[in-house]
């Protein structure tokens, strides 16, 4: 019996080979998201430094209650109020190994409408 492949692992192998060819530096963050089955994240990380310069998550306070794709919406757009209040607002995307698609789509556009260029 041939068993399934893990869809996790195999996120995780597709996210690694794209983090070989992608990296965040001071002067482009890499904006990369994180979505479980509830909840979504999302951080800028100056992979250089090693540090984490704006996140924002599902979980914040100042993200309203809604659908998943309304919530990651609202995602975007804080995180997007957050790293130009830092002074950054030109990202590199990654999309953690997940497809451009639903939630993960919809954090993407509210972060480049509030300010973002990726």
């Amino acid at each position: 019996m041939i068993s399934k492949p893990d869809k996790n692992k195999t996120r995780q192998r597709r996210h690694a080979r794209v983090r070989g060819k992608i990296s965040g530096t001071s002067e482009r963050p890499r904006l990369n998201i994180f979505r479980s089955n509830t909840n979504i994240y999302a951080q800028l990380i100056d992979d250089v430094a090693g540090v984490t310069l704006a996140s924002a998550s599902s979980l914040d306070k100042d993200v309203a209650a809604g659908s998943k794709t309304e919530q990651a919406a609202a995602v975007g757009a804080l995180v997007a109020k957050r790293a130009v209040a830092a002074g950054h607002k030109v990202v590199v995307f990654d999309r953690g190994g997940y497809l451009y698609h639903g939630r993960v789509q919809a954090l993407a556009e509210a972060a480049r409408e509030n300010g973002l260029e990726f």
